[in-house]
């Protein structure tokens, strides 16, 4: 078994391609400003039809052993959805006989090897493809953190180079038989959420989770999340508030930090007609957990925060069989009709 290159090599790069180069596959090949002067550029920006994405059945195939793929999406930034990311996941591994999986998107900021406790660890290679790192033996994470010389060093990636290291996630780790796989995305509706919808529109996505903050200025992101997973097809499971009040560690009584002055995720729950999962009050010991690397829910049982993620993932848990699956049909079009925006 042999570790990967801490940068990943992307199929369809020629070997003598310029920095940032799109891929020949790419709808951009020959056309970005990085193939300005590239040997190849007139052959890539030839009107010679391309195919289907050669990734497209590998990542099928590859995803046959996965049972259910949910999202966790946030249109703001620092609403704690990579931490509720990594609880989902230990709460899942909890029971010994769920294989659980947590894929790290975030691809310029990964903060999931930290929040795990995986920092410095490496990916490997062998003949069935990337080894995922392994929390323990039912709990598998892959980021591109993993990747990097050290946790310092910035990802300055283009849209193109970020697909391939998604597809390579889907279509090269071997993740085995999993009965749950996290994906963790970053903030917003960008490059990494419409490589995701593409490359599992065959396979299916089963729900997403929407994580939010009770003010205004984040729950305006989520509704524009909220109109991206319409438009793409991805069925919601429901909301989660973060941050939703303030829990003393001592004396256990509960203020309100971020006052919901619009009315926070009730309110939007109740406009948009979305299931509001509950919410999560504000412990200083989630923060110090993540610093760690080490579950909240195992170290602190007692806080009204656990109580709060494990009503929230028991009502996730209840509520994913009966989620209708919104036709592949319209998730198509859906992201045509982006593409063909752009």
């Amino acid at each position: 078994m042999t570790a990967v290159q801490n940068s990943a090599v992307l199929p369809d790069v020629p070997p003598n391609a310029p920095q940032h180069c799109p891929g020949t596959e790419s709808e951009l090949a020959g056309k970005a400003d990085a193939c300005n002067g590239c040997a190849n550029q007139s052959i890539c920006a030839s009107s010679k039809p391309k195919g289907p994405d050669p990734a497209l059945p590998l990542i099928q195939q590859r995803m046959l052993t996965v049972k259910r793929k949910l999202l966790v999406l946030s249109g703001k930034g620092g609403v704690g959805k990579s931490t509720f990311t990594a609880q989902l996941g230990w709460a899942f591994a909890s029971n010994e006989y769920t294989q659980s999986g947590i894929m790290d998107l975030d691809i310029c900021g990964p903060s999931i090897p930290t929040i795990m406790g995986l920092l410095n660890e490496q990916v490997h290679s062998s003949s069935s493809g990337w080894s995922p790192v392994y929390v323990q033996d039912n709990l598998a994470v892959m980021s591109v953190g993993f990747m990097l010389p050290s946790a310092k060093d910035a990802v300055m990636w283009r849209g193109p180079k970020k697909n391939g290291l998604i597809s390579q996630f889907l279509k090269d780790v071997d993740w085995g038989d999993l009965d749950y796989l996290v994906i963790d995305t970053p903030p917003g509706t960008s490059d990494e959420h419409l490589s995701i919808v593409q490359y599992l529109k065959e396979s299916g996505i089963d729900g997403a989770i929407l994580i939010t903050t009770p003010q205004e200025v984040a729950l305006q992101d989520v509704r524009r999340e909220i109109d991206f997973c319409q438009k793409v097809g991805i069925p919601m499971i429901g909301l989660v508030e973060n941050m939703s009040g303030f829990v003393c560690p001592n004396c256990k009584r509960e203020s309100q930090i971020f006052r919901p002055n619009t009315g926070g995720a009730k309110r939007l729950a109740e406009e948009t007609g979305l299931e509001l999962l509950g919410q999560v009050p504000l412990d200083p010991r989630i923060g110090q957990s993540a610093d760690y690397g080490v579950s909240f829910l195992e170290e602190h049982p007692d806080s009204p925060a656990t109580a709060a993620y494990l009503s929230i993932i028991h009502r996730e848990q209840f509520l994913l069989p009966h989620v209708l699956r919104t036709s592949r049909l319209s998730g198509d079009v859906g992201i045509k009709q982006i593409l063909g925006d752009e």
